[in-house]
């Protein structure tokens, strides 16, 4: 395997192994990642998930044959907990 020098040892570099840093930028109280950091990490676009089709796929999974309406009632559902909801953690 390949190995690289890091302050004076040589370390194997394990390919199976990443190192991701989740960032949101301009929420309050949140500071800018320092340059000399963030040039050692490559920025990904991150995106809302389309929850319609993931219960879609979910139900159609599980053997329900009508899934479509299912699945739309289960994101309206779902929308109305979010907005209705508190938005801090319970244990």
């Amino acid at each position: 395997g390949e190995k690289f020098c890091f302050e004076e040892k040589m370390i194997r570099l394990d390919k199976g192994c990443a190192v991701f840093i989740t960032m949101n930028p301009g929420y309050a109280g949140r500071s800018e990642l320092p340059d000399n950091l963030k040039s050692l990490f490559r920025p990904v676009a991150m995106m809302v998930p389309d929850l319609g089709l993931i219960c879609e796929i979910m139900l159609v999974s599980e053997g329900f044959k009508e899934f479509k309406p299912l699945a739309k009632k289960m994101v309206t559902l779902y929308s109305m907990m979010v907005q209705q909801m508190s938005k801090q953690d319970h244990y």
